[in-house]
């Protein structure tokens, strides 16, 4: 059985191969022709073990993903099948797929709902996350700028982020990146809300990737009310674990305003206006993880 590490899939592995991958798969899961387990956690003395996996058939594999959370650090494991013949095929380090497809689910919801002329991404958190955002958001829209806020990181992570992307980047304020940021994503670990949703633009597009816990959020009611529609993964592990949700008004959360991916994906729902705004929760679902499991064993046996 072959093991696939982190470095490996970040050398086969390209933005564009993860997101059509991923596309896929919840345009599969939509019609049932793919199932996936929800996040199961189990704690003791503040040590977490968390499980998820999905069965996709059409990429021949099912799978699971493992993973630990001591003091704030993840450290992953994925276990892949073959879904004909059910032997298992490959285990891989996941932190390198983690990254890369939570970014990618983002780009594939903002192609759809973001304002084709977006020109300028806020992003709250450079972290793992928040740099894999803004890699990938670069090299699908034509940016002019990028603005970041993050109170952890390093004044370096400016210029190293402007030479991987060819796009400006600065450190900004709150209220900048809000008010002026076309595409705005929010990968941080905050427990409140980053920033006041009436300071949004217009048609702007948010990505709010950050937590999958019901006790924290990033975005308040104000920018949830303001959105046309809230797009998440799979609403029923969004509606357990999604704290932005969990904390929200109710009304906020009718069944025409929020919808899964798969309905931005298959064109079901779209932009009307560009005054609309837009809100992705992401909390991370095992369907992307085996989906992009599968692609990197597919891509390494030819």
């Amino acid at each position: 059985m072959q093991h696939i590490t982190d470095r490996m899939v970040d050398e086969i592995i390209s933005p564009r191969q993860a997101q059509n991958v991923l596309r896929n798969a919840f345009l599969n899961h939509a019609c049932g022709k793919a199932a996936m387990q929800s996040r199961i956690r189990t704690e003791a003395e503040r040590i977490k073990l968390s499980t998820l996996g999905a069965v996709i058939p059409e990429q021949g594999v099912v799978g699971a993903k493992v993973y630990t959370t001591i003091e704030g650090q993840f450290n992953f494991v994925i276990l892949l099948f073959s879904s004909k013949t059910g032997k298992p095929l490959a285990t891989l380090d996941a932190g390198a797929l983690t990254r890369i497809r939570t970014a990618a689910c983002s780009v594939l919801a903002a192609r759809v709902l973001a304002r084709t002329d977006a020109r300028t991404l806020g992003v709250f958190g450079v972290g793992v996350q928040g740099q894999e955002h803004v890699v990938q958001m670069a090299e699908s829209f034509k940016l002019d700028q990028i603005l970041i806020a993050d109170p952890y990181a390093d004044e370096g992570i400016a210029q190293r982020l402007a030479e991987r992307t060819n796009v400006a980047v600065r450190f900004a304020e709150t209220k900048e990146i809000a008010s002026t940021s076309d595409i705005i994503v929010t990968a941080s670990r905050s427990q409140t809300p980053v920033f006041s949703g009436k300071l949004l633009k217009p048609g702007a597009f948010v990505a709010a990737i950050g937590s999958s816990l019901p006790t924290t959020r990033e975005l308040d009611d104000h920018a949830l009310a303001r959105a046309q529609t809230i797009v998440v993964e799979w609403k029923y592990q969004a509606m357990a674990e999604a704290g932005d949700l969990a904390q929200a008004d109710s009304t906020l959360l009718s069944e025409e305003k929020l919808v899964e991916l798969s309905s931005v994906l298959s064109g079901e729902r779209q932009r009307q206006s560009d005054d609309d705004i837009f809100v992705y929760k992401a909390v991370g679902v095992g369907l992307e993880d085996i989906a992009l499991a599968g692609l990197a064993y597919q891509l390494l046996k030819k």
